[in-house]
């Protein structure tokens, strides 16, 4: 019975908590609605809030924009009306510029049928004076002309039959003392100009002090320096210089470099000498070594043995006829490459015997014999190819050739060696004689340029045309010839070239 109450009981309190919880969940569900309610319409408030601030500033930007564009349309409008007034003026001022040129049109045509005028004038009073003229002279004016060209063949004839003549008789009476002194004149306009370029080197010096400390005490510093370099020293009266004199262009290349380090060092005694000789000598190795190296690659021929690009080197240092014979041995390995291309013949041959042709010259001072055969010797020590040594002492027809590319470096060595410019004076002289050879052109008058060109075996020379004619620039070219043979010494001939232009210029509109 208890059991029973109990459990009713707990029946009961069930039940009440249940209606309890349903009747507490509908309270608070009314009271979040209305909360929910309560803030939904804050929200609707803020945002209608909202909403109108923003179609206010909306409103704002488009007046803002309005005015604006309102602004840039009126300054569009300011401008247009800028560039029309512009367009206007110039429209303006290329219609008084048309004017103007119109004007000047029919100036000049005005003057151009003046100046025909003139020209018809000049004409008909030329006419009148050529019939005067033959009227008095009783001859016509092809007669004239003829008459006088007659006189200047005859002048000219006469000119050279009586030069002819001349020759002649000298050449018959005077045969022997003539050839005499054409070879001492020759050997005397070939080697004068060379020999001291080719044997003596000035140093100059800081002051003529210094010769004192080079002569040393009882000459013992120039003593010192002649036994270690092998060349002769000569102190003199010339001021601030000292000449080394020597056949062998290596010992005076060596002596020129050491007496310059002693100079600039300023310490000069027998040891210092020997030392600065020394370093001297390796500087001109490596530099020939270099020199050589640097011929071989330029000619395109590699591969020489290093004692073969030594004695290349030593010819920077060698001069035939004051030709620098490295230089001429390049030249020659290029000339004979471009003649073995052309006819066919072994390309490489052709420049390494052009390159080395000239070989024996770095040791003949120093082996007898010439320098041809010394370089074939030379060649054939040291292995080269049996074409490439007969190329080379052949060279000079000293012994038969062998192979087509011998000839070939023979005529490649005469093309190099005879060129204009090439050979026969050194660069100041060559240089004195072309300026010697416009002045002379430019002293006569009516002369306008003068140009010395073919290393001065020619001049060209332009004259005025108005104030020289044919004739006279056939005499003006026999007078230059004249003053040239009076006033210079040179080898060979020169070519005189006078040259008269006339020019008519129009101008198509």
């Amino acid at each position: 019975m208890d059991a029973i109450v109990l459990a009713l009981g707990i029946v009961i309190a069930l039940a009440g908590g249940i209606v309890l919880g349903y009747v507490a969940r509908g309270v608070w569900t009314g009271q979040a609605v209305k909360h929910a309610q309560e803030k939904a319409g804050r929200i609707l408030a803020e945002a209608r809030e909202q909403q109108k601030d923003l179609i206010l500033k909306a409103k704002d930007e488009q007046f803002r924009l309005q005015r604006q564009g309102e602004e840039e349309a009126r300054a569009k409008r300011a401008e247009l009306s800028t560039l029309e007034t512009r367009l206007l003026q110039r429209d303006a001022q290329l219609d008084e510029r048309s004017d103007i040129l119109e004007q000047r049109d029919r100036k000049l045509i005005d003057r151009e049928r003046e100046l025909e005028a003139s020209r018809e004038e000049l004409s008909r009073a030329k006419q009148e004076q050529i019939a005067a003229l033959e009227r008095v002279s009783q001859m016509s004016r092809e007669e004239a002309k003829a008459q006088l060209l007659e006189a200047v063949r005859a002048e000219a004839e006469n000119d050279a039959v009586r030069i002819a003549r001349a020759i002649e008789r000298k050449a018959r009476d005077e045969a022997e003392d003539k050839a005499r002194d054409v070879v001492v004149t020759a050997i005397q306009r070939v080697m004068a100009d060379h020999t001291a370029e080719m044997t003596v080197t000035v140093v100059p010096l800081p002051s003529d002090e210094m010769k004192g400390r080079i002569i040393g005490r009882e000459g013992r510093n120039i003593r010192a320096l002649e036994q270690a370099t092998g060349i002769d020293l000569i102190i003199d009266d010339t001021p601030e210089s000292v000449v080394i004199s020597g056949f062998d262009p290596i010992r005076r290349e060596i002596a020129r470099l050491a007496l310059t380090k002693l100079i600039q060092d300023g310490r000069i005694h027998p040891g210092r000498i020997e030392e600065v000789v020394a370093k001297a000598r390796a500087e001109v190795d490596l530099v020939m070594r270099q020199a050589g190296e640097s011929a071989a690659y330029d000619s395109g021929v590699p591969g020489l043995p290093p004692e073969i690009i030594k004695l290349l080197g030593r010819l920077k240092y060698r001069t035939s006829y004051g030709q620098n014979v490295l230089q001429h041995s390049i030249e020659t390995s290029r000339l004979g490459a471009v003649i073995a291309a052309e006819v066919g013949a072994d390309i490489q041959i052709a420049k390494m015997g052009g390159l080395l042709h000239d070989i024996g010259k770095a040791v003949d001072h120093e082996v007898e014999g010439p320098h041809a055969a010394i370089g074939g010797q030379i060649a054939q020590r040291h292995n080269l190819p049996a074409k490439v040594v007969n190329a080379i002492a052949a060279h000079h027809q000293e012994i038969e050739y062998a192979c087509v590319e011998a000839p070939i470096v023979q005529i490649a060595d005469a093309i190099s060696a005879s060129r204009p410019g090439a050979r026969g004076e050194s660069m100041d002289t060559y240089v004195k004689r072309l300026e010697d050879l416009q002045a002379i052109a430019n002293s006569f008058e009516g002369v306008e340029k003068s140009f010395a060109v073919q290393a001065g075996r020619e001049v060209r020379i332009l004259v005025r045309p108005e104030e020289i004619d044919d004739l006279a620039s056939m005499r003006l070219a026999r007078d230059i010839v004249r003053k040239i043979e009076e006033s210079l010494t040179y080898p060979g001939q020169i070519k005189v070239t006078v040259i008269r232009e006339t020019r008519a210029v129009e101008y198509a509109k």
